[in-house]
């Protein structure tokens, strides 16, 4: 394990925000992250983890404790069931399940992080979430202090949540292992309305793997969200903000109050989320939420701006400070409420700080 005292953050995260920790530890196999993990513990020493750095906003006083860089790597391929490091970079995984014609996640090429990260957020875009392909993920139960392997039903996954994100403190993913599809080189069917108007065919169809992988990359590119160290408006988190769940009722009452400041004609696009409790739940854009409130692509003026790409992203224009990107966040958080009589929920884990 590498061990340094005061070491910036900010440059382990795509924001490129946030202050030191008080020691960093890079750990490149699971028993040095076991190991890590288990010392802090013992000491009660707070620990933050971190893999891809994509989805972290970190205070700009830093960290005081240590936070564990997860840095090991390896897949495996065996038959259709592929085997993931937790600090395998998630843009190699997608590309060697396309290189082995193997279908399930191709439409999530281009998110940034790490695999680890993928069943802790149930990472999704363009039609798939990494929960449909999910069988096990192995990790480190701080509670029990020993390793784990969870089935996909015992992490609890919905949308853009799981188990690890409900008990945030309890597990540190090491592995997670997937069931892909062999579909002779086809991609699984494409169900993201975009993405099929894009490639020129059905919601359903079926389309050459690598075909669909790159349509994905380059809707993602057009959006802002493809890192690109020379691009500010890729200084991001992806999508800052989850799309709003709402009840039947709740929805209802939302599209009353978009007809009165939209118009009576309006009709805000939504889409079936399941149920629960025998609840009609209903989804609605939060990119059309920010958008309609008034936050359009480039809002703001100082260092920390909405992405001139895409309203979802909020960005560090260079120089930011993550005080300056919250207080955007606060902004748009609050001008939605105050327009829809909805509230949205921040997908970033934030250390040290809050909405």
């Amino acid at each position: 394990m590498d061990v340094y005292e005061k070491a910036p953050l900010a440059p382990l995260t795509t924001f490129r925000l946030g202050g030191d920790a008080e020691r960093l530890v890079t750990a490149r196999t699971d028993e040095d992250v076991v190991a890590a993990v288990a010392a802090a513990d013992a000491t009660g020493e707070p620990l933050l983890v971190i893999g891809g750095g994509s989805n972290l906003v970190v205070a700009d006083r830093g960290f005081a404790g240590t936070a564990l860089r997860i840095a090991t790597r390896g897949v495996t391929l065996t038959g259709t069931a592929l085997e993931a490091a937790a600090g395998e970079t998630w843009s190699a995984v997608v590309a060697r399940t396309v290189e082995a014609g193997l279908a399930g996640v191709e439409c999530l090429a281009g998110i940034p992080g790490s695999a680890g990260a993928t069943p802790i957020q149930n990472v999704g875009a363009y039609g798939q979430e990494v929960s449909s392909t999910v069988t096990e993920v192995v990790a480190y139960d701080r509670k029990a202090r020993e390793t784990v392997t969870l089935t996909n039903d015992a992490c609890a996954f919905s949308y853009r949540n799981s188990r690890f994100k409900a008990e945030p403190d309890r597990f540190v993913v090491l592995r997670v292992r997937f069931r892909l599809e062999d579909a002779d080189g086809l991609s699984a069917p494409v169900k993201y309305a975009e993405t099929a108007r894009v490639l020129g065919v059905e919601p359903g169809d079926r389309v050459p793997l690598d075909k669909a992988r790159d349509t994905v990359l380059a809707l993602r590119a057009g959006k802002g969200m493809v890192l690109d160290e020379a691009d500010h408006d890729t200084w991001s988190a992806g999508s800052f903000f989850t799309n709003p769940v709402l009840t039947a009722p709740e929805h209802a009452a939302f599209v009353e109050r978009a007809k009165d400041r939209l118009g009576p004609d309006t009709a805000p696009p939504s889409f079936p989320a399941g149920e629960d409790g025998g609840q009609d739940l209903v989804k609605v854009p939060a990119a059309w939420l920010i958008d309609k409130a008034g936050f359009t692509k480039g809002y703001g003026s100082g260092p920390a701006r909405i992405s001139t790409k895409h309203t979802l992203a909020l960005t560090n224009r260079g120089g930011a400070s993550t005080e300056d990107l919250l207080a955007l966040a606060r902004e748009v958080r609050d001008g939605v409420r105050a327009a829809f009589g909805v509230t949205l929920v921040n997908e970033p884990v934030l250390v040290g700080v809050s909405l």
